[in-house]
């Protein structure tokens, strides 16, 4: 399994520490070139390479970290999505509902993703917080993870885990994922909840 991250932002930057933690191969990309990723990408650590966008999308599994807005430009960077997994890290706030089709704004996205997997997850957390060890009192950090396949959902709780999280399961898109997605401007209860479970 390889490993990308489009967007290069705060939260970018965040994930890229979390696999940077655990010795982790990750590839980053944004609309820069490469060679402007290369310092910071190199600063967080030897792991994290900065590649095209086009390069990036080679990988597996891709986070996508961008502006929500932005989203749509990166799906037309592929004809097909398929044997893909979309980690849709974003958040959609303050954007109404309207805009969205009324739908949780990752189902809305998926839509963009024809053929992929998409799991909605490690968007409830700020940057500052993401970017910090998720090993916390005696405990680790949640993410949560929620989407409409199934299948997509058990590789994502196996790499959170890898990444020092705890991963909890929050159903489909329009179940239990409402708890982590903007309702146009309202947030989601989950969104930046700092809860973390104890060790067992």
């Amino acid at each position: 399994m390889n490993y990308a991250i489009i967007g290069f932002g705060k939260i970018g930057q965040a994930l890229a520490l979390a696999f940077a933690r655990k010795d982790i191969d990750v590839t980053v990309a944004s609309r820069r070139p490469p060679a402007e990723l290369e310092p910071q990408a190199r600063a967080i650590g030897p792991k994290v390479v900065a590649k095209s966008l086009e390069e990036a999308l080679k990988a597996d599994t891709i986070f996508l970290a961008v502006p929500f807005g932005e989203h749509r430009d990166v799906a037309k960077a592929l004809p097909s999505w398929e044997g893909k997994t979309i980690i849709d890290a974003m958040n959609s706030f303050p954007l109404p509902l309207e805009e969205l089709d009324g739908l949780p704004s990752s189902a809305f996205v998926a839509t963009s993703f024809a053929g992929a997997k998409l799991v909605k997850g490690f968007n409830h957390l700020g940057a500052a917080k993401l970017a910090t060890d998720p090993a916390v009192e005696g405990g680790y950090r949640v993410v949560f993870l929620s989407s409409d396949d199934d299948d997509a959902v058990a590789p994502v709780v196996e790499l959170a885990k890898e990444l020092g999280f705890a991963p909890v399961k929050l159903g489909k898109l329009n179940e239990g994922g409402w708890l982590v997605h903007a309702r146009g401007a309202i947030w989601g209860h989950l969104i930046f909840q700092d809860v973390f479970k104890k060790q067992q």
